[in-house]
């Protein structure tokens, strides 16, 4: 994908922004539970309103895992913060911290995506790297043993963008072939079985894989191809897969025949998608009338939320969250710990603004808290 200066693109599925070229860069600002410091403020002090993390600095990229972040300065330096019980934070140690920290000193870091437990970080190199919990192989590396500091997966140098799941990865390289591994019990990794895998294994033999999003809150998987065809497997109790049913399926299938999707975000049984046209669609649990419907019925099928055609980007990271053409963002869901950003824990089943800003340009989140990119 080109850009243009000053544009930005959300691949949700990674749970990150990813930056343009040219040389604008963001601030960062984060709401929501802030027990494991997660927030990156220097606290454990629970916000309900955007609050800026760390204003002397100026950031690229963004990622959240479960109850902590990653981020990339301007000079492709890696940082992490929040909590780090399997090391998730890359620091050499399981202590949680309260406010972004250095990890290592390379300054070649290109994007990186957060699982529930795990992290993932792809070089200029096009290498991949792995750290955190690995107890059913969620890292790559042939085993099952957990590590608190980046270990490279392999040897190739043709990855282009991974995303972290539950306790499970999948990842597409610079071929468009898509690639999986961890856990699969309920057929997440798309290979046709319940076993699970510790090192990489190919999906079929396909080369037109694009965007790709894993469940961190289950065991869903779902992938845009660059037709704009929408695929799905694994998990399917409450109809995230959008197939009109709730049978779990161990292998890609395809949802409807429209060739005109373009983003996709799941979490915890619930997903959310946006289409050429700018329209928002969701599908799945409903139970804090997180699909955005104004009601709390799950739905196993797309289904339009509202008629706006100005929807740019999407997350859904513990609660929707989406940003329109005009720089505004909005949230919706759940919102017992303020994640929705809008000074009040009221849950929403239907979008509301936060604030009156219109320069947000990207969304991370980590379960219960969210974090928003400004320009």
């Amino acid at each position: 994908m080109s850009y243009r200066y000053g544009a930005s693109y959300l691949d949700p599925g990674l749970n990150t922004l990813v930056a343009p070229t040219g040389t604008l860069v963001y601030n960062l600002y984060s709401w929501g539970a802030n027990n494991q410091g997660q927030l990156g403020l220097g606290n454990t002090t629970s916000y309900s309103s955007p609050k800026q993390i760390s204003a002397s600095t100026y950031w690229l990229t963004a990622a959240g895992g479960y109850q902590f972040y990653l981020a990339l300065n301007t000079n492709s330096s890696l940082w992490s913060w929040g909590a780090n019980n399997y090391g998730q934070l890359g620091l050499n140690n399981t202590t949680y911290f309260s406010s972004p920290k250095q990890v290592g000193s390379l300054t070649n870091w290109q994007s990186i995506s957060g699982g529930y437990y795990h992290s993932f970080g792809i070089k200029t190199d096009g290498t991949l790297w792995a750290w955190g919990r690995n107890n059913v192989g969620q890292l790559g590396l042939s085993n099952t043993v957990s590590v608190s500091s980046p270990v490279q997966v392999g040897a190739l140098t043709n990855w282009k963008t991974i995303s972290a799941g539950l306790d499970f990865s999948i990842a597409v390289k610079t071929d468009g072939t898509l690639w999986v591994w961890g856990s699969n019990g309920s057929g997440q990794l798309g290979l046709g079985n319940i076993t699970y895998y510790s090192s990489p294994k190919q999906v079929g033999s396909l080369t037109n894989w694009s965007s790709i999003s894993a469940d961190k809150g289950g065991s869903t998987s779902v992938a845009i191809k660059t037709n704009g065809t929408i695929w799905a497997w694994g998990k399917n109790n409450f109809g995230q897969l959008g197939l009109g049913n709730t049978t779990y399926y161990s292998s890609p299938k395809q949802i409807g025949a429209l060739t005109t999707w373009t983003q996709v975000s799941s979490y915890s049984q619930t997903t959310i998608a946006l289409k050429t046209d700018g329209t928002l669609w969701s599908w799945g649990l409903n139970n804090y009338g997180q699909l955005a419907l104004n009601n709390t019925t799950n739905y196993s099928s797309p289904k339009q939320v509202g008629s706006l055609t100005i929807w740019k980007s999407i997350l859904f990271g513990g609660c929707g969250s989406g940003i329109q053409t005009n720089g505004t963002l909005w949230t919706w869901g759940y919102n017992g710990n303020g994640q929705l950003g809008t000074g009040n824990t009221t849950t929403q089943s239907s979008p509301v603004q936060v604030g009156n800003l219109t320069t947000w340009s990207g969304l991370a989140g980590a379960g219960n808290s969210t974090l928003g990119i400004i320009y």
